[in-house]
């Protein structure tokens, strides 16, 4: 089979330029309805960021002393039981009825928020969905360059029932869903680089989170925390690392140690600390 290049020219190219304008204009419109994006509160970055000392002190534990370790663990334990951070220490605990979201002014504005992305997105899929239906139905408009099994006919050739046509012809129906995940993907990016969160917009927004619970959760994970400090023995770490022995300086503290535990033992002149180093040094030799 053999395609008209008026239908490359008239279908194909104008589909892609359309959903490529599109993509951009929506991108825009969802930056002008989404507007500034809000300052956190501070209670609210309080209380991640003190879950995220908790962790940080357990991945790090060992590069600190015992003592550091101790009082640390101890505090924050103490602060998650008593629920020190939390953003909103009132809120209902485990077992009580939950809240209406409707009466959250916070849980609104991000329900809002949803619902405009979601507006933006649906209305001009709607729209470029009815013009190609109406104008490009059951149109044939590409020939993809590589095999493919049965599998995607149903995918690539939405619109256009044949049985005998070969799976790598592609639909103007097909070719629409093609280039909307394609830019789909594209403003993603560009929302990303942009700092707009999710231009996709079809996800609702997530249920809050129980930080009490998480603040429990990791009060019983820095409990059952045991610590080994890296610098103890870290002289005998350091010698074993490079190849060297103990054997010298065992010897001379034993001297030392006879020395000193003998039993006429008296107090010593400066000669006789120097005599005692010049013997240790001849020895060592």
């Amino acid at each position: 089979m053999i395609l008209d290049p008026a239908i490359r020219d008239w279908v194909l190219l104008p589909i892609m330029v359309v959903m490529l304008l599109v993509g951009i204009i929506r991108h825009h419109i969802s930056v002008l309805i989404t507007g500034a994006p809000k300052k956190p509160q501070l209670k609210a970055v309080r209380e991640s960021k003190a879950l995220l000392r908790g962790s940080q002190l357990r991945s790090f534990r060992n590069a600190i002393p015992p003592h550091a370790f101790e009082s640390r663990k101890a505090y924050l334990t103490q602060a998650f039981e008593q629920g020190k951070y939390l953003k909103n220490p009132n809120a209902p605990k485990e077992g009580a009825p939950t809240p209406n979201p409707m009466t959250d002014p916070d849980m609104m504005e991000g329900m809002m928020e949803g619902m405009k992305k979601q507006v933006s997105n649906m209305v001009p899929q709607m729209l470029i969905m009815g013009w190609i239906n109406f104008f490009f139905q059951g149109f044939v408009v590409i020939k993809l360059p590589f095999p493919l099994t049965l599998r995607f006919k149903s995918m690539l050739q939405s619109g256009v029932d044949t049985r005998d046509m070969d799976v790598t012809w592609v639909s103007s129906l097909s070719w629409y869903f093609l280039n909307l995940f394609a830019a789909g993907a594209g403003m993603n990016d560009m929302a990303a680089m942009g700092g707009v969160a999710g231009m996709a917009g079809m996800a609702p927004p997530g249920q809050p989170q129980d930080f009490n619970k998480i603040f429990l959760a990791e009060k019983e994970n820095l409990l059952i925390t045991s610590h080994d400090w890296e610098l103890n023995s870290i002289e005998e770490k350091v010698l074993k690392k490079y190849g060297k022995s103990l054997k010298s300086t065992s010897s001379s503290d034993k001297i030392e140690r006879s020395i000193e535990d003998s039993p006429d033992k008296k107090e010593k002149t400066v000669k006789d600390k120097i005599r005692a180093a010049q013997k240790a040094k001849s020895k060592r030799s």
